[in-house]
């Protein structure tokens, strides 16, 4: 047995355990379902037949987000989390490399690898705007832009993306965290048949845990999605508990505002160090890391151009409390 080259030279992820008391690493949606409406999702779910595969190409889900969002089914590819169709994408279209905007979700570097294509890295300036991306469009597989961005937090200019949809490039939009911004660009993929915008139930949702994502895009492409993507990839219980939260948005967007707020909040009291967000977490110049898993809240930390910041995920109230409460007690001992 010889095992993929490329496959030996992956690291395992690394998995952090202990007894830890916050977790604010992942930026996971804080709030768990109610237990109201999860004594609804029970209740659905035991229609389920659990000896039938599920649809196979997920369309009553499809057909909600669509309705939800202002578009046809035809426009709408769900998958088992956003990560497998960031796959899909870069097996789809032809071209010798990728463009990523660096610090950025490290996903798309990780399937690029995978399949063995050029990464071009044009990172991002020094206020995390893109730079010249437009000038590796061509040939490019994918120019992949993350608005908000994932680890920095803020979005990218309208115009700046036009700019690059202008090239003929697919272009591959993440609005992972979009529900925690001021304004979305999906509604660009009725204009621009090169566009592809991921979204994902796992954020603002507040479903991690089910693993569903989904992207929007030209009908062409959403058929040719659908012909590479393996069949029922979506299991019938993760299909129907995101359908039944688009009909419980109101509770998602009440969990909405109280993040911001409290993002607001902690940006308030750290605004020398932190970074503004437009996302469920702040970027933070403070090389805190060990001081506060010391302490059992667990956060983000970083290498390269990034050595030495944290991202701190939006908790609760009383978990933010105590990261500001250790914030504070790091920055009198260091400064």
């Amino acid at each position: 047995m010889k095992v993929s080259e490329i496959v030996k030279d992956f690291k395992p992820y690394k998995v952090l355990e202990g007894n830890y008391r916050i977790w604010l690493d992942k930026n996971e949606n804080p709030f768990d379902i109610p237990t109201e409406i999860k004594e609804e999702i029970f209740e659905e779910l035991k229609n389920i037949s659990f000896n039938r595969y599920p649809h196979i190409t997920a369309d009553p889900l499809r057909e909600r987000i669509a309705e939800f969002l202002g578009f046809e089914k035809e426009n709408v590819i769900v998958g088992n989390g956003s990560d497998e169709l960031i796959s899909l994408l870069l097996k789809l279209f032809e071209g010798d490399h990728i463009v990523i905007s660096s610090p950025t979700f490290g996903m798309y570097s990780f399937f690029a690898k995978f399949e063995g294509i050029d990464l071009v890295d044009v990172p991002l300036d020094g206020r995390f705007k893109l730079q010249n991306v437009e000038d590796y469009a061509e040939n490019a597989r994918a120019i992949f832009i993350c608005s908000p961005n994932n680890p920095t937090g803020n979005t990218q200019e309208r115009e700046k993306i036009i700019s690059v949809l202008e090239t003929g490039a697919p272009v591959v939009l993440d609005e992972a965290y979009i529900e925690f911004a001021e304004s979305s660009n999906v509604d660009l993929v009725s204009e621009y048949d090169n566009l592809i915008v991921l979204r994902t139930f796992s954020k603002a949702f507040g479903l991690a845990g089910i693993r569903v994502g989904y992207a929007v895009a030209s009908k062409e492409i959403i058929d040719y999605l659908n012909r590479i993507k393996p069949p029922f990839a979506l299991n019938s219980l993760s299909m129907r508990i995101a359908e039944l939260m688009l009909d419980h948005y109101d509770l998602v967007k009440q969990n909405i505002n109280y993040i911001i707020k409290e993002r607001e909040r902690i940006y308030k009291e750290f605004k020398d160090y932190a970074y503004p967000s437009e996302a469920n977490f702040l970027l933070m110049r403070l090389n805190a890391y060990e001081f506060l898993l010391e302490r059992g809240i667990v956060v983000r930390n970083f290498g390269g151009r990034l050595d030495g910041h944290i991202r701190v995920t939006i908790g609760k109230k009383e978990e933010n409390d105590e990261l500001i409460k250790a914030l504070k007690e790091f920055l009198e001992k260091e400064y």
